[in-house]
């Protein structure tokens, strides 16, 4: 850790997706905690001047802090590589995928990971998948633009809703169960945590409004049903070919059966974050955790 003492860490944050407000949060609780543990760092707000910001600051590693396009899809980090600066968490490969929907679907199904049914939009085309659905962007974080549809004549104001975003969207069988994410850092599996919203879904106010939700750490279930949920996360991580930190969303049916929703690449990290819970339920403090994320930092992550 002495080395990685003397290195100039950038930590980027803000960018220009729809979720810039939640990675500020996430990077200034980052950069925070690096100061506090003697790392040469500096917050970096990563704008379309990102390359030539990096230069300027001599940054030596980058600590990748954002969410959404731009910086959890892939764009970044393959600038990063073109530009030789370690980098934390996945390579481009896997969050191109994670962030795409619709191909994470692919791959995980491919490796057999339990994922509910789904379909892409198609204007005129009627959706082979039946309400209940869940309705989503294909390539959007943090719930944004996400309706729960009961019946089939809630789907096209669930269209429309979600395709404000652009790219495709994606219609997903809903599933009534359990919600649960798992944490997972370095191919390490975290205490699985129960997600219970007061009201609704676990939607973005729900997300990022303190009080709106209850969080069980860890998760009241049984150690089977852990077991499989665990199980079910670490094959979706690796499939997607990820690397550091990431979280996994998950439903758990009535029946006992885990559903992996999605692979998040870049999770939160702010104080009602669900990565940071994990890692503290599992003796990590916030420091010593962005501090083992800092230590994954690299390259060629293909």
């Amino acid at each position: 850790m002495a080395a990685l003492k003397n290195k100039r860490i950038g930590v980027l944050m803000g960018g220009i997706s729809e979720e810039r407000e939640i990675s500020l949060k996430t990077g200034t609780a980052i950069l925070k905690a690096l100061l506090e543990k003697g790392y040469k760092a500096v917050g970096i707000d990563a704008g379309r001047d990102i390359s030539s910001v990096l230069l300027k600051k001599k940054v030596d590693i980058a600590f990748v802090a954002l969410h959404g396009r731009y910086g959890e899809d892939g764009c970044m980090q393959g600038l990063l590589e073109v530009m030789a600066i370690p980098y934390t968490g996945s390579g481009v490969k896997a969050s191109a995928l994670a962030m795409d929907k619709t191909a994470a679907k692919k791959i995980m199904l491919y490796h057999g990971v339990s994922t509910p049914a789904s379909c892409i939009y198609e204007e005129g085309v009627k959706s082979k998948v039946k309400a209940p659905l869940v309705v989503k962007p294909a390539c959007q974080g943090s719930a944004i633009g996400v309706s729960i549809v009961k019946k089939d004549s809630g789907l096209k104001a669930a269209l429309k809703e979600a395709s404000r975003f652009g790219g495709p969207v994606l219609i997903e069988k809903y599933i009534k169960g359990r919600e649960l994410t798992v944490s997972i850092l370095d191919k390490r599996v975290l205490p699985t945590i129960e997600i219970r919203p007061k009201k609704g879904f676990y939607d973005y106010t729900n997300k990022y409004t303190k009080g709106m939700t209850e969080f069980i750490v860890p998760a009241a279930i049984t150690k089977s049903a852990e077991k499989k949920v665990a199980k079910e996360s670490l094959k979706a991580y690796e499939a997607l070919g990820c690397s550091g930190a990431a979280r996994v969303d998950v439903i758990l049916d009535d029946k006992g059966t885990p559903y992996v929703l999605e692979v998040n690449t870049i999770p939160g990290m702010t104080e009602l974050s669900l990565f940071p819970r994990a890692a503290e339920a599992a003796g990590l403090d916030y420091p010593a955790l962005v501090e083992e994320m800092l230590k994954g930092a690299g390259l060629n992550k293909f």
